[in-house]
């Protein structure tokens, strides 16, 4: 009997189900998601379900994509910020952070525990088959500690949006998910028919969608009523350091959707994230701007505190912008 096990054949000598074969393959059938062709096969059917010659199967894990810090500072004072909200979820930190690009999965947890994030993206990828004994990230980064929140990372069209989320809630059992579908290698920006499309079938499917998006008010306003959990409008493009280029359109989305917006992609540094936070918004993801640092775990603490520095600005007000001088000492009893 032959099969396609992610994308490649294999021979089968005997007879076996989808529990037997994750047992030869020496996968710990908690760690993975089945799909058998083209359908997710439910954990609690392995054991029943037998493979016939001809199968496609596809098995994924989660990869880097995407315990708090005690030792941190704590905000003690009327400004204390209560975190944001998202799916009737509440978290202290406004920071997630992206767990790919690191040179392995020890600087990615400690780069995790120093942001003092508690949401991680992780992408959904095929499982080496062939080395099943390596590590994966589940066993540096417990997902009972943090919230796994999957991506779509890598897809250009909707239906393959919805099929990488399907098997990632098959794998971990997570219906909060982040949905972005990309237009292109060049620019990653979002293709928005795409997404509207994707997002649409992701609701109805019962997923909490956290939605990746141009900085369009009008686009970010239409997420939202599709039933869109959380905006998150691009800095700058994915990986581009860039900083926040069209602050006046992130203003406006915050101001336009009643749900958290998140920027997300393009901040480079803890002056991109303070920018962000400034304008009001409920949260920054970023990847990148930490795992390419020279020192990784440094700037995820730099990043935290930036965050909390630029939430407590806009909290605060600042003061008015003007085109003139205006002395902060008094000119009564001057010499």
């Amino acid at each position: 009997m032959q099969v396609t096990i992610n994308g490649e054949p294999r021979p089968l000598d005997t007879p076996m189900s989808i529990d037997g074969l994750l047992a030869t393959l020496g996968l710990d059938a908690r760690k993975v998601a089945v799909e058998r062709n083209r359908e997710i096969v439910p954990r609690g059917q392995y054991a029943q379900t037998a493979l016939g010659d001809g199968d496609a199967l596809e098995i994924v894990h989660f990869i880097g994509g995407g315990a708090p810090d005690t030792a941190a500072p704590v905000v003690e004072d009327a400004d204390a910020d209560a975190g944001f909200t998202v799916a009737g979820r509440t978290f202290t930190s406004r920071l997630l952070v992206g767990t790919g690009k690191y040179k392995d999965f020890e600087e990615t947890a400690r780069a995790i525990e120093a942001s003092g994030a508690e949401i991680v993206t992780v992408a959904v990828r095929r499982v080496n088959v062939s080395d099943p004994t390596q590590p994966m990230l589940m066993d540096y980064v417990d997902p009972k500690v943090y919230t796994y929140l999957p991506n779509t990372a890598g897809c250009f069209t909707a239906d393959d949006a919805v099929r990488t989320l399907r098997l990632a809630r098959e794998a971990g059992g997570w219906d909060l998910v982040k949905l972005e579908v990309l237009g292109d290698q060049k620019t990653l920006y979002p293709d928005m028919p795409e997404t509207f499309k994707a997002a649409e079938a992701l609701i109805k499917d019962g997923f909490k969608v956290m939605v990746y998006c141009s900085d369009d008010p009008i686009a970010a306003k239409r997420l939202e009523d599709l039933g869109c959990v959380a905006i998150m409008p691009l800095g700058s493009m994915i990986g581009s350091g860039l900083g926040i280029i069209n602050p006046v359109n992130i203003r406006l989305i915050k101001e336009t959707v009643s749900v958290p917006v998140l920027v997300d992609a393009g901040v480079g540094c803890a002056s991109d994230v303070a920018v962000a936070m400034e304008l009001g918004v409920d949260g920054v993801l970023l990847n990148t701007a930490i795992a390419g640092a020279k020192d990784p775990i440094r700037m995820a603490r730099a990043m935290r505190l930036a965050v909390e520095a630029g939430r407590l600005s806009y909290l605060a007000g600042r003061m008015p912008k003007k085109l003139y001088a205006d002395p902060s000492s008094p000119l009564a009893g001057l010499i």
